[in-house]
């Protein structure tokens, strides 16, 4: 068989479990189409993906509630916030999450594309790659879905998000896709979620530190701090509204 022909045959197969996939979550809400997707549909196939950013706690919350063994990885770059780490560390404890995986950028690969760890500057693309999306896609290899907490309220390429996509040869399911920021800020304080502590500093959205910054204006885009006074608009490691994987630097 060529690899052309696999390569479609796979593609098909993929669109397949996605139409399948959203025909089994059909009328459930988030909690419950969490709980079938890694209880009933995908057991020991399934993990999370997450930041552990600003709004993290509900995606999160939801995964303990259903199943609190779920592998959740989270990609430490390196050039996170302190905070983070230390919300990592508090959140995981407080929802009793007991596979948290940290993952981390290839020595090699930052020794050959940014041994002085200033690639943000010049690439940023690029860092995000080598930083981000090739350490998760490594880890995600053993998992048949991943669960990703983007929401459309979030604007820009998530504002036509699908509740079930494809990528990287995965499903990935978004079960916040149409949460509004009302419904998450509700979320967080009825069930006493701790909040990531740069959100009291003006951060609505928390990445990497160097491209990352506070946001003045309450009313403004949920993710205006990141890469500020540019048009890149997503690490690489999800795909647009287009189906087309957001990452310009690959090399």
């Amino acid at each position: 068989m060529s690899q052309t022909i696999y390569k479609s045959e796979f593609r098909m197969a993929l669109e397949a479990g996605a139409q399948a996939l959203e025909a089994a979550l059909d009328g459930l809400d988030a909690r419950d189409a969490i709980k079938r997707l890694v209880k009933d549909i995908y057991p020991g196939e399934a993990c999370a993906v997450s930041s552990f950013g600003a709004e993290s706690a509900v995606i999160l919350h939801l995964i303990a509630e259903a199943a609190p063994d779920t592998p959740v990885l989270f990609v430490d770059t390196g050039k996170l916030f302190d905070e983070t780490r230390r919300y990592r560390d508090d959140l995981t404890s407080h929802l009793g999450l007991t596979d948290v995986r940290s993952l981390k950028p290839n020595a090699d690969h930052l020794a050959a594309d940014d041994p002085d760890g200033l690639l943000h500057q010049s690439n940023p693309d690029l860092c995000c790659h080598i930083r981000k999306t090739l350490p998760l896609i490594s880890a995600l290899r053993p998992f048949k879905v991943w669960i990703s907490g983007r929401k459309r309220h979030h604007g820009g390429e998530r504002a036509a998000l699908p509740r079930v996509e494809i990528q990287d040869g995965k499903l990935k399911l978004n079960p916040l896709y149409d949460w509004p920021r009302e419904a998450i800020e509700a979320y967080l304080t009825d069930h006493d979620l701790p909040a990531h502590p740069l959100v009291a500093e003006g951060y609505p959205s928390i990445g990497c530190n160097p491209c990352t910054v506070p946001v003045s204006d309450p009313d403004a885009d949920p993710r205006a701090g990141r890469w500020a006074d540019s048009d890149k608009t997503e690490c690489g490691i999800h795909i647009g509204a287009d189906g087309q994987v957001v990452r310009s630097g690959e090399t």
